[in-house]
């Protein structure tokens, strides 16, 4: 028995079967090199899913989980999936509720699987760079436009708003991209601004005289939107321009994938686009 003991003490660490990594290890890693204090008890930044002790093989990152994107990661033998939005359509991922044929499903699948769903919103836009931000700038190229005092802000050979927003979308390759001000207005000084813009937002930064257009994901139509449209209505020369939420963030998640690969080098890391959810009549 002590013989046993001896030689297990002394055999080379590279000979020593690895510890399983768990759901719960990932987590703690991800706290400790986000490098922002974590919101215990006061974020959404939690596991939804499974057992934290769950073994994972693999880790996927997207926008958020939706089923597609579950298949692909199934498919691949990715079984943890780290996601910026909800997986069961509201901002807490309340069960309460939602009950029937599409969420019993996804639940069942889950489950089948054995996938753990972590979600990575409030930290990842608190890391300094924005994790988000930083990614979807490389996403559209727009690195060298950058303003040295404002990492939101972009300032552009000047083009009109018909030829800034079409490039957009042809990089991009968004469908159905919406745009709220003049064709022919020159837009040269642009915020950049992912996921959903509130009123407050959208107001403070039209109102300023160094912005021509926002960029966002999403806004409510009856806000910031309608305050947009009464603005190029009055004259002035403003735009909003809406690429959808997930278009708006994906590439923050791309982002992240990288991120990670960083410091979880056990298991393959792999981002898996959760893209467009509209297409064009």
């Amino acid at each position: 028995m002590h013989r046993r003991v001896f030689l297990a003490s002394v055999l080379p660490a590279f000979a020593r079967p690895a510890d399983p990594l768990t759901a719960a290890e990932v987590v703690a890693r991800i706290q400790k090199q986000v490098a922002v204090p974590w919101r215990e008890g006061q974020t959404v930044d939690t596991i939804k899913t499974s057992n934290p002790n769950q073994t994972v093989k693999g880790i996927a990152t997207s926008f958020t989980s939706t089923m597609e994107v579950l298949e692909k990661a199934a498919a691949k033998g990715l079984n943890m999936i780290i996601v910026h939005e909800p997986t069961f359509y509201n901002h807490e991922d309340k069960r309460d509720g939602l009950e029937g044929a599409v969420y019993n499903a996804k639940t069942a699948f889950l489950e089948k699987n054995g996938m753990v769903v972590m979600r990575f919103h409030d930290h990842w836009h608190a890391r300094r760079p924005d994790g988000i931000q930083t990614g979807m700038v490389a996403t559209l190229g727009w690195e060298k436009y950058r303003d040295s005092a404002n990492p939101r802000r972009f300032v552009f050979p000047a083009a009109s708003l018909e030829a800034f927003t079409a490039g957009i979308a042809k990089h991009m390759g968004i469908q159905t991209m919406r745009v709220i001000g003049d064709r022919k207005q020159q837009v040269r000084n642009v915020v950049l601004a992912p996921g959903y813009a509130t009123l407050q937002g959208v107001m403070r930064t039209l109102e300023r005289d160094d912005v021509d257009a926002m960029v966002i994901g999403e806004a409510r139509e009856w806000e910031g939107v309608e305050y947009a449209r009464d603005a190029v209505r009055m004259g002035r020369k403003k735009a909003l321009i809406i690429l959808g939420h997930s278009m708006s963030e994906d590439g923050g998640m791309k982002e992240c994938a990288a991120w990670l690969k960083t410091f979880i080098p056990e298991v393959p890391v792999e981002f898996i686009a959760s893209g467009e959810p509209f297409w064009r009549p």
